[in-house]
């Protein structure tokens, strides 16, 4: 198959990768098992391995991707979202991605290499779990002036 995942509970980040030639209907199936997957955390991070994909999205493709997003926001919700793109034709692809799918991920960024998108992956959890502490504890982040 050429999109699977797995799931890390514990940091509440789900790490997809797709190799080969992907079809719509493989990305549609994918989104379908996510939502039905038990175990997939209330709120989750992507980690998206598109660097050895060899087939390239149309942009009316991207347009049922996310409708496909929107039909699954209330079963899965997606944080922040990394995706890794080696290609320049499926970058660019994904660089419009981003811009089409914004409102679905709190951010969203595409990379050509792995280390740079987990690194962007692993700050956007800590600036996440630092607002969830802040509002477990009452700060709103501001410093107060005497």
């Amino acid at each position: 198959m050429p999109i699977t995942y797995q799931i890390d509970a514990d940091k509440r980040t789900l790490w997809t990768k797709a190799i080969g030639h992907v079809t719509l209907q493989e990305v549609i199936n994918h989104f379908r098992a996510l939502e039905q997957d038990p175990q997939i955390p209330e709120h989750t991070d992507v980690f998206l391995d598109l660097s050895e994909v060899d087939s390239l999205p149309e942009p009316a493709q991207l347009t049922i991707v996310i409708q496909e997003l929107a039909r699954i926001r209330t079963n899965v919700r997606f944080n922040g979202c990394a995706i890794v793109a080696t290609s320049d034709a499926l970058f660019g692809m994904m660089r419009m991605f981003e811009v089409k799918a914004e409102e679905f991920f709190r951010a969203m960024c595409t990379f050509r290499i792995a280390t740079e998108a987990q690194a962007w992956l692993l700050l956007q959890q800590s600036s996440v779990d630092h607002e969830r502490a802040n509002r477990e504890t009452g700060q709103t982040g501001q410093t107060g002036q005497s």
